[in-house]
């Protein structure tokens, strides 16, 4: 039923900011379509130490980032001159393409609405044919964003197709993203008809198989297997996954099919030659000049979060 297990780690994004990175894993660089994840919080701090929460501007390629909050707010700027404040239950849609530059700032004390700020980044690579788009944004807000529930289940569709549901969020490599919240002894099925499939247990904890999985895992699936997933308590999971791209190569923010592009971006960065957001451009990340050591090493430079 399960080609593998990966168990969160810590890494951290900015001076005051740890998150838990599940993707890219040693053994397992993708899921369909989706690069990277990261498990931001919760988060609880006083409102004078916001600012050591900030991302500074840092460039991608090659790339969409995800943006999806559970609680608080966040402020995207990026070098199109967009502004945007992602809220719970919207989407932050960013393709990165040939190149763009964005931050994530935490300004106000409503960022940590009820106590708490928690996000799910992922990152989703582009076709061969589309690494080189131009950059752009959408957010999606909640009504754009199809609800489903039946007793013990409820569930959002974030990007793609699944259960029959899907929205207007544009994608470019067929996939699914989904948050789902179950209640305990629900037992729920993975959507039909994708390649690639897996649940990251956010909350609580899930049964499959006759084995336990915890908040912090993700669970990557055979493909062809039906597996049969109980809550055994409430529990908050994201589905996702798709097709296959092929390989990719990946460094800091940077992903492609072609190892000289990442060169080209590595210079293209270090030169000034991605555009900063015009609302933020009296700091940002310096390209990193060694990504040897672990994220989690306390002499690791700071990881950008998507």
């Amino acid at each position: 039923m399960l080609d593998l297990v990966i168990n969160a780690r810590q890494a951290a994004i900015s001076a005051g900011f740890d998150v838990k990175r599940i993707l890219p894993f040693r053994e397992r660089r993708m899921v369909g379509p989706f690069i990277f994840m990261d498990h931001a919080g919760p988060v609880s701090v006083p409102a004078a130490q916001l600012q050591s929460l900030d991302v500074l501007p840092h460039p991608h390629i090659g790339l969409s980032t995800v943006s999806y909050l559970f609680g608080g707010q966040v402020m995207h700027r990026d070098s199109l001159g967009v502004e945007q404040i992602i809220r719970p239950g919207e989407v932050n849609w960013m393709t990165a393409g040939s190149g763009i530059a964005h931050s994530e700032r935490f300004e106000d004390p409503a960022t940590l609405a009820g106590g708490q700020l928690e996000m799910i980044q992922t990152w989703v690579a582009l076709p061969e044919a589309d690494e080189e788009t131009a950059p752009s944004f959408t957010n999606y807000q909640p009504h754009e964003l199809p609800i489903f529930t039946e007793p013990g289940v409820w569930m959002r569709l974030i990007a793609g197709d699944a259960y029959g549901l899907r929205n207007e969020v544009r994608t470019h490599s067929p996939l699914f993203y989904l948050h789902v919240v179950l209640q305990p002894g629900t037992r729920f099925g993975l959507p039909q008809g994708h390649q690639e499939r897996g649940a990251y247990v956010a909350k609580g904890q899930i049964e499959v198989a006759g084995h336990f999985y915890s908040a912090g895992q993700l669970l990557v699936f055979t493909p062809g297997q039906d597996p049969v997933l109980i809550a055994r308590e409430t529990t908050t999971l994201m589905l996702l996954g798709g097709e296959q791209l092929g390989p990719r190569f990946i460094w800091w923010n940077f992903v492609s099919s072609r190892k000289e592009r990442i060169g080209q971006a590595k210079a293209d960065w270090a030169a000034g030659r991605i555009a900063l957001p015009p609302t933020d451009n009296h700091e940002f990340i310096p390209l990193p000049q060694d990504k040897s050591r672990p994220a989690s090493s306390a002499s690791a430079a700071p990881e950008p979060l998507s």
